[in-house]
This record gives C-alpha cells, sequence and structure tokens, in this order.
C-alpha cells in the first residue's frame, strides 16, 4: 500500500512569505491571515512547480484542514487482486516485443556484446533516461523558477535580467538581479531555480 506524499505549497500575503509545508496546514494559516488581514493578496504555490495553487477557504479551520488532508486509501486497493492461477511456462514480465530498424554495423556491434541484443538496448535506454533525467529536473526546477518570478516578481525592477541569468544558469548574475526584491520573494524564487 502507497500513501500518497501530502503537497508542499508556499503562501505569501504580500510580498511575505506567510507559511510552507502540507496544503492543508498552510490553508488553515492562510484562512487565519485573511481573517485578520483581508486587504492584502494572498498567492499560494506548489512548492513542486511553482504553479499558482487557488485555495477554498470557506468554513471553518477544521473543515479547511479535512478538505485538503491527505485521503487515505480506499480499502478495497488494500485487497489483494484475485488473479488467474499462474500456469506453467515463464512468467509474463511486461515485455513488449516490437520491431526496431538498424544498419548492419549496429547489428554486428550489437551482436557482439555480451547478452545479447535486447541486453545492450535496454542497458543503453537506461542510461540515456537517466542523463536525460538530470538535464529534465534541472528544466523542471527553472521552470517553477519562472513561473513563481512571473506572479511574483514581474514587475520588478531586475525581472527581466534574472530570467535570462535563470535560464543561463548562471547564479551569480541571477543573485545580482534579485538583490533588490524583498527577502521572501528573493530566498523562494532562488530555492525553487537552484535546488535540482
Amino acid at each position: 500500500m502507497t500513501i500518497p506524499a501530502p503537497v508542499l505549497v508556499t503562501a505569501f500575503l504580500g510580498t511575505r512569505r506567510l507559511a510552507e509545508g502540507p496544503m492543508a496546514d498552510v490553508a488553515v494559516q492562510a484562512k487565519a491571515s485573511l481573517d485578520t488581514m483581508p486587504a492584502l493578496p494572498l498567492l499560494v504555490f506548489n512548492d513542486a512547480n511553482g504553479q499558482v495553487v487557488d485555495l477554498d477557504l470557506r468554513g471553518s479551520a477544521s473543515e479547511i484542514s479535512a478538505r485538503y488532508a491527505a485521503n487515505p486509501p480506499d480499502k478495497a486497493e488494500d485487497a489483494p487482486a484475485h488473479d488467474e492461477p499462474r500456469g506453467k511456462g515463464r512468467p509474463k514480465l511486461g515485455v513488449i516485443a516490437r520491431e526496431i530498424t538498424l544498419l548492419p554495423r549496429h547489428w554486428d556491434w550489437l551482436a557482439s556484446q555480451p547478452g545479447g541484443a535486447s541486453v545492450v538496448l535496454r542497458r543503453l535506454v537506461d542510461e540515456a533516461r537517466r542523463a536525460d533525467d538530470a538535464r529534465g529536473q534541472i528544466r523542471q526546477a527553472r521552470d517553477a523558477a519562472y513561473r513563481f518570478m512571473a506572479a511574483m516578481a514581474g514587475d520588478l525592477p531586475g525581472f527581466e535580467e534574472a530570467t535570462r541569468a535563470l535560464f543561463a544558469g548562471d547564479r551569480l548574475r541571477f543573485d545580482q538581479s534579485i538583490a533588490i526584491w524583498p527577502q521572501d520573494i528573493r530566498d523562494y524564487a532562488a530555492r525553487l531555480a537552484f535546488t535540482a
């Protein structure tokens, strides 16, 4: 049984970071702050992707907390599935046979590798996926930071230069460009941008 991790968010009231953590906790704190300071704008951001999260803050604190608490898995999902009895032969491994087209020199090289063509191709694909995962995480972090910056700092001085530095991966120029921004906005933008 896998229990889903709670969605982590960060709330800003004006330019000040109000709260961060699981959505249920942040929603309750956001409601309390809006009750005392309704004139300030409230924005909540998903820490994983930098997108604005719309919260329904109607009702009491316990109602809000219940609304955003992680839902426990359904008991029916916990029960093991009753599959047909296993027959003789090799078990199903989820292998899908498809045709690929290679040049003769590629087939010659694959034939000379230990384990055969299938083993080598799976290994090469796994290595390429791991390399792409690192680049993908960096790209996702930059996209998340950009979404946050566009929402919270689009009108602040240095925004364009900070954006160029962000996508160039230039941390020093990024930090210089956002140096005059409010502290909480500066810290969160840098955290999103450079934690991958």
